[in-house]
């Protein structure tokens, strides 16, 4: 079993899980916990969710910031195998995950080129069209 979390402070999480729906219809149950929204500790939130997992299970979980006390709760988790956490979420890197998992377990290696590919979709569009602009004027 693989289990899919976005997890962040309020509903931004819920967003994202909305807006990957939207682009991808087809993609696989996901999971968010919007922690603060109700009277229920984030911590029984996320244990909740991840009581049933076994040795054999992969969750894939994504939270909104680093030093955050959502992707905080989630760091006693790593010592179980399988486990993975990717902090300062974004559509792009939720995307690239998504898109390219398989039936084998994903390994450190495939998170770390998802992390850099969602870093990279992440500019200042207008020094990047200034940029194009200059490279259309050059050839």
């Amino acid at each position: 079993m693989r289990k899919i979390i976005l997890a962040s402070h309020l509903n931004f999480a819920k967003g994202l899980e909305e807006t990957v729906k939207f682009i991808m219809p087809n993609t696989t149950e996901i999971i968010t916990i919007t922690a603060y929204t109700e009277n229920i500790p984030v911590e029984e939130e996320i244990a909740e969710h991840l009581a049933d997992l076994t040795t054999d299970d992969e969750a894939i979980i994504f939270t909104d910031l680093l030093g955050g006390s959502v992707n905080q709760a989630f760091v006693p988790y790593l010592s179980k195998p399988h486990i993975h956490v990717i902090t300062g979420m974004n559509l792009p890197v939720i995307m690239t995950v998504l898109l390219g998992l398989t039936d084998d377990y994903a390994d450190q290696a495939y998170f770390e080129k998802a992390v850099t590919e969602g870093r990279e979709q992440i500019l200042y569009v207008n020094s990047y069209l200034s940029e194009q602009m200059l490279d259309e004027e050059d050839e």
